[in-house]
């Protein structure tokens, strides 16, 4: 399911265990890569479903950051105004999202009459608390378009690191936010000019001030919540340096406008109410939406980010909320990734290099199977690499041998004439065998349980496949087969029904991971979804119950596929690698024809019944067919190449 039902609102409810999820808003002027898609909406949904799933009130809001310069930036470069960019983009991510089946209940945007409401709300009250100031300070002006430079409009050397393509707000290599003058060699985005620094007035959010009220909650918020590790040392790297008054507006035209009189010409830095978003989309979602954000003794609010957008929800939001004086629903539990790479290098969509989210579906593989590797190679204590032949392996070992081989030899051995699809009475026979069973895979569902309640997610899918392969021992055990049904019929049904309730458990503890694989494997039981318990009594399958029929859950992916979705995805090098290959192996065949062609020349009579006239005759006839070899021979590398052009182009 894409979004939640939308005729029923997901509201708090006393007394029970209320989720409320977000996952960082993706900025809207680009396409999303598989990096991006893991380090925040993926996540963010495997929890999102293990929440639900353990029966808890769940709300997963996300939607398009839609503000600021990089929309403005975009927007030029595609001759557009920001709202047709944002408009194109907001839907080109949902369709992304869609088919990576990403469990939203409302996926919104941020240009809207609530954002503005809320986030000038919140505004002034930080300045009716004494905690915004007004500052003149001194910013890029570029003289060529004549406009003040938003700090993406600024490009340049990082001062910090020495990386060329810094931003003016942020270096993308060592993570620290920049002012735009201190870049080394300062660049106009839009047009190259080296922008003079002029002066002009900005509102500042008193962040010096707000830092004990911040570290004090911060301290709390990370034990209780249990933060990630990187999570608590960005922050602590912040606090520790000592907070100082941050810019939050910008001289722009796309934003929140600023609610205050000489500030027309201003609106809202982007990082400044753009965390304000989860509260505005959820406000778009229901008109109660107080009751998920100003209710922190009922909420637990759960948020997902890759590590560079840590700062702004461990400090700047947080310090905003604590500023009003209102009541808040504050963060409890931060998850953040650090980098996916792809094939030990970065994608890149200029330059064609790794997999986008809209070019997964064109490989035909499904999206579990997507969303299986990415979760399993989730950089949660380090960066993490995207490889073909992992991806490859992944599928064909871990889920077609394992998982797939499991629910499928149990179900098609059900369907068989032994039982003709019905569950058989398995009740009549015991062993300690069976007990043992349980009590194994009641320690894996234990462990399950404990690393999703942490957001531990690779930990837990990780464990969801070992209860698979438990399945699989226990039919090797038994050896489940024909012989046994005949030979002793009793324990047969009894292997059968605890294999079967194994399976019914297994597609609950994979299903937050893999949607679509849990629904087949239902569908093949015939049998609704089995909330997880705290701990399973294998009696979930009804005797006599009549499944559904056998399907594959996986299908083979051919070894060849690792090549040609390398040379797909891997950008222009590749196909140039791959242009060069073909063309040495047109020379040298080009080579091998012309050295046949000389061999058989040499072979052919000299003199004889024809005498001289005949032998010059023959010794030209050679002298062509070699010249012409030849000239066919580069004509096939030509070709080659040309041929190489338009499969990759």
């Amino acid at each position: 399911m894409a979004e939640g039902n939308k005729t029923h609102k997901v509201l708090p409810v006393d007394g029970e265990r209320n989720i409320l999820i977000t996952s960082a808003l993706p900025y809207v002027n680009n396409v999303p890569h598989l990096g991006n898609i893991i380090g925040s909406v993926l996540s963010a949904d495997v929890f999102a479903r293990y929440s639900r799933a353990r029966g808890y009130n769940t709300l997963y809001i996300c939607g398009t950051d839609e503000y600021g310069t990089a929309t403005e930036t975009k927007a030029i470069e595609e001759n557009v105004t920001p709202e047709e960019l944002c408009a194109k983009y907001n839907k080109l991510h949902k369709e992304i999202y869609d088919w990576f089946d990403i469990s939203f209940d409302h996926f919104g945007r941020t240009p809207t009459k609530e954002h503005t409401e809320i986030a000038q709300d919140i505004f002034t009250k930080l300045n009716k608390n004494g905690y915004l100031e007004e500052k003149t300070t001194t910013q890029p002006y570029c003289t060529v378009h004549k406009k003040f430079l938003a700090d993406r409009f600024v490009e340049g050397t990082c001062p910090l690191c020495g990386y060329e393509d810094a931003r003016g707000d942020q270096c993308d290599k060592c993570g620290h936010l920049l002012d735009p003058l201190d870049l080394i060699n300062p660049k106009c985005k839009l047009d190259g000019a080296t922008p003079e620094p002029r002066e002009t007035k900005h509102m500042y959010l008193c962040l010096d001030k707000l830092q004990p009220l911040e570290e004090e909650w911060f301290k709390k918020s990370s034990q209780e919540g249990k933060w990630s590790s990187n999570g608590i040392h960005i922050t602590s790297s912040w606090l520790k340096e000592g907070l100082h008054p941050r810019g939050i507006t910008r001289d722009l035209k796309w934003g929140t406008a600023v609610p205050l009189e000489g500030y027309d010409d201003k609106v809202m830095y982007v990082w400044f109410d753009a965390c304000i978003g989860y509260v505005s989309i959820t406000a778009t979602y229901t008109d109660e939406w107080e009751r998920w954000w100003r209710n922190p003794e009922n909420v637990s609010l759960y948020q997902f980010m890759g590590k560079d957008n840590t700062p702004f929800h461990t400090v700047v939001f947080p310090s905003s909320q604590i500023g009003t004086k209102d009541r808040w629903t504050m963060l409890n539990t931060i998850s953040t990734t650090e980098y996916l790479n792809y094939e030990k290098g970065k994608f890149s969509k200029s330059r064609g290099i790794g997999v986008f989210g809209n070019n997964a579906k064109d490989t035909g593989i499904p999206p579990d199977v997507w969303r299986y590797y990415l979760l399993s190679h989730r950089p949660e204590a380090g960066d993490s690499e995207f490889e073909w032949d992992g991806f490859i392996a992944a599928n064909n070992n871990e889920l077609l041998k394992n998982l797939g081989n499991f629910v499928n030899r149990v179900i098609k051995f059900v369907n068989s004439k032994v039982y003709d699809s019905k569950v058989p009475d398995y009740t009549k026979h015991t062993d300690p065998y069976y007990e043992e069973h349980k009590k194994k895979v009641n320690e894996l569902l234990k462990r399950y349980i404990e690393e999703s309640e942490e957001v531990k997610i690779k930990a837990a899918l990780s464990t969801a496949l070992h209860v698979s392969s438990l399945g699989n021992l226990l039919l090797q055990d038994n050896k489940l087969d024909n012989k046994l049904a005949t030979e002793d019929p009793d324990r047969c049904a009894a292997v059968v029904g605890l294999a079967l309730s194994h399976i019914h458990l297994l597609a609950s503890l994979i299903q937050p991971y893999m949607p679509a694989t849990t629904a087949s494997i239902l569908q093949q039981l015939d049998l609704p979804f089995f909330t997880i318990p705290d701990d399973w009594q294998a009696k979930s399958i009804p005797v006599g119950h009549t499944l559904g029929k056998a399907a594959y859950l996986f299908s083979q992916i051919k070894p060849e596929k690792e090549q040609e979705w390398r040379e797909l995805f891997g950008g222009d090098e590749a196909r140039k690698a791959k242009e060069e290959k073909a063309a040495k192996a047109a020379a040298k065949k080009a080579e091998k024809e012309r050295k046949k062609a000389k061999k058989a020349a040499a072979k052919e009579p000299r003199g004889g019944e024809g005498g001289e006239g005949e032998s010059k005759g023959v010794e030209a006839a050679e002298k062509g067919g070699a010249e012409q070899t030849i000239k066919t021979a580069e004509e096939e590398v030509a070709d080659g190449v040309k041929q190489v052009s338009l499969q990759t182009s």
